[in-house]
């Protein structure tokens, strides 16, 4: 039984990392879409 908690506990481990390497991704896509469209907007100006 042990072993089957730990191995769950690994997984959902590596899960969460993957989670959050993934969260990273969409915010650096973010703040790359608002900061060419920030300098698009200025450019206009």
């Amino acid at each position: 039984m042990t072993r089957i908690l730990s191995l769950f506990a690994v997984l959902t481990a590596l899960t969460a990392c993957n989670t959050i390497a993934g969260a990273g991704q969409d915010l650096t896509a973010t703040g790359t879409a608002i900061t060419t469209q920030t300098r698009a907007v200025q450019s206009d100006l």
